[in-house]
């Protein structure tokens, strides 16, 4: 039977001899301590940065890890093998406090009022005291799902359950060098989310999650899906178009205005409402061939009489028109503001407009002629059915009675690299989820959006070169805004320098694989109010799977082996091969 007890004087290692608000030494009466033993079982190796040990102080007991050892400076003058053999040293340790605990309940505090004394015993601890602690890691009722994530890389017995609400509540990261892990530990907490029942969009920036199958429905954007171009925001197409400051953004938006103008006379028509109203009447002259609209020399009051009367409509963020016409509607906006002559008409073409707007009118044919931009966005409006529609298949996806699928991969794999089309259909897909998480769709199922190689993706602008540009910030919005609304980030990156540190800072939840880049362990130790200097000191030596799991909603920061999923990712390396 192992014994539990975190004061066994069999597991006695040495005193506390410094105390400071960071950490504790321990001076060892004898280098003999230190040596690997065998109590009740289980095996001790009271020497080993990493391990952990118990502190019986006055008050309470303590946890901590050992982070360094020492030889005092005039015992290291005289250290040679036969001294070694022959002599007994006495080494100290740094210790990092992870928490107090209780004599009695044995609960957790965390304080500053809390320190262990001068003279305190300090022990190895047991598995099974650390197991009380870590068991049920973040689990604060009963109702908690839980995902069994790896065990403790001192102890492969200890195993981690930590709670899925505490992972996710405040967002996740999973960070690391390339073959640290990153994408086993994204696939094994995506297993337990179906495993929970809970739901899940995944964007799979190069395909590497396309062989999950089992409850994952999987589309692949400009192969069997697209995102349909009506559903943008009139900032997502200026993303799209880059127009220049000056001519080419106010024609810009009067060309838009005035298709969606087009637009609502049509749905007028259709539904027979105010057909008879002088206003109305007056705005058909206005129509030329092919449903565009020619102010030249027309009269601005009857025109801006039927803009009025349908402002919101017109001035609302959505895209919902013909975009064929566009282009040929920006050179019909070329015209002078108003006549010489009668103030109350438009004027006629201004030809220096028209030369300044041929650039972006070419920019516009190209994008919806491209092959690549059309099977992403289906410009050309081809007849469709709804399982082509991402949207479609988002909104069945996260329909409360829809129980066949757990998880939606969105993969970006056929998705080319130019002009930042990745990054904007990224944001494109992210503002749509944020403005349904505004609308409280998920208050009540909560939705977790997995974002593979995020730094890709979040990057703080679409280099357009005009002052109107905004940022591509719609997940940046998602983590300051959208937790008490139900929709959570989980980020997976290389780089956590390349995410924008507004996104960062609203991350509560970081898993840690290795890290050697200053500038990237320097972002985590920013961003992370758990992680320790100390810990960090890790991050370059963690084997293929370890990670530092540490997050607000978890009491001490551990160290973890994630336990390999049951259906690995495609992330292996191609191997070279002698074809000789």
């Amino acid at each position: 039977m192992k014994i539990d007890f975190p004061f066994e004087n069999s597991r006695f290692l040495g005193y506390i001899s410094h105390i400071n608000p960071q950490y504790c030494k321990v001076h060892f009466p004898s280098s003999t301590l230190l040596n690997k033993n065998i109590y009740s079982g289980e095996e001790f190796n009271g020497g080993l940065i990493g391990n952990f040990i118990s502190i019986e102080a006055e008050n309470y007991g303590f946890i901590g890890r050992i982070s360094e050892i020492d030889l005092p400076e005039k015992e290291r003058l005289a250290l040679t093998e036969k001294s070694f053999r022959l002599f007994d040293f006495h080494p100290t340790a740094k210790i990092e406090i992870l928490f107090a605990f209780d004599y009695y309940n044995e609960e957790l505090i965390q304080s500053i009022a809390t320190q262990p004394n001068i003279g305190s015993k300090v022990f190895a601890c047991s598995n099974e005291f650390i197991k009380k602690f870590i068991s049920n890691f973040g689990v604060k009722n009963d109702e908690d799902l839980k995902i069994n994530l790896g065990h403790l890389t001192s102890s492969a017995g200890t195993n981690v359950m930590v709670s899925q609400q505490s992972i996710f509540n405040r967002h996740c990261a999973i960070v690391g060098t390339t073959g640290g892990g990153k994408s086993w530990t994204v696939t094994k907490l995506i297993e337990s989310v179906k495993t929970n029942n809970s739901k899940a969009i995944l964007i799979d920036a190069t395909g590497e999650y396309a062989n999950q199958k089992a409850k994952v429905k999987s589309l692949i954007l400009g192969e069997d899906t697209y995102f349909p171009y009506q559903k943008m925001t009139k900032q997502d197409f200026h993303y799209l178009v880059k127009p220049s400051e000056g001519v080419q953004v106010p024609k810009l938006a009067e060309a838009i205005k005035s298709l969606k103008m087009v637009r609502k006379y049509y749905e007028n028509i259709e539904n027979k409402v105010n057909s008879q109203k002088k206003y109305h009447e007056d705005f058909k002259k206005f129509i030329v061939h092919d449903g565009l609209i020619d102010k030249s020399e027309k009269s601005n009051i009857e025109f801006n009489r039927f803009y009025l009367m349908h402002y919101e409509e017109i001035e609302n963020d959505d895209f919902n028109l013909d975009i064929q016409l566009i282009a040929k509607q920006i050179s019909y906006e070329c015209i002078y503001p108003t006549n010489r002559d009668k103030a109350d008409l438009f004027g006629s073409e201004n030809s220096n407009d028209k030369n300044f707007c041929y650039p972006m009118i070419s920019r516009i044919n190209h994008i919806i002629n491209s092959k690549m931009y059309n099977s992403i966005f289906n410009f050309n409006n081809n007849e469709c059915n709804s399982s082509n529609n991402l949207i479609a298949e988002i909104e069945e996806f996260i329909k409360d009675e829809q129980s066949e699928y757990k998880i939606l991969r969105i993969g970006f794999e056929k998705v080319s690299y130019d002009f930042q089309v990745r990054e904007i259909l990224a944001n494109i897909i992210g503002r749509y989820l944020l403005n349904k998480a505004r609308s409280y769709y998920f208050k009540e199922n909560p939705l977790i959006l997995f974002i593979d190689e995020a730094h890709q993706f979040l990057k703080k602008d679409s280099n357009l070169d005009y002052f109107y540009a905004a940022k591509l910030d719609a997940f940046d919005q998602i983590a300051k805004e959208s937790r008490k609304n139900g929709l959570f980030l989980c980020l997976s990156t290389q780089m956590p320098r390349d995410i924008p540190v507004g996104t960062l800072s609203q991350i509560g939840t970081f898993i840690v694989h290795r890290l050697i880049n200053f500038n990237d362990k320097e972002a985590i130790r920013q961003a992370s109010s758990t992680a320790s200097n100390d810990l960090l000191t890790y991050l370059p030596n963690l084997g293929e799977g370890e990670a530092i799991l540490t997050g607000v909603d978890f009491k001490i920061p551990l160290i973890l082996k994630i336990h390999s999923p049951k259906v690995p990712p495609d992330s292996s390396t191609p191997k070279f091969k002698n074809k000789s």
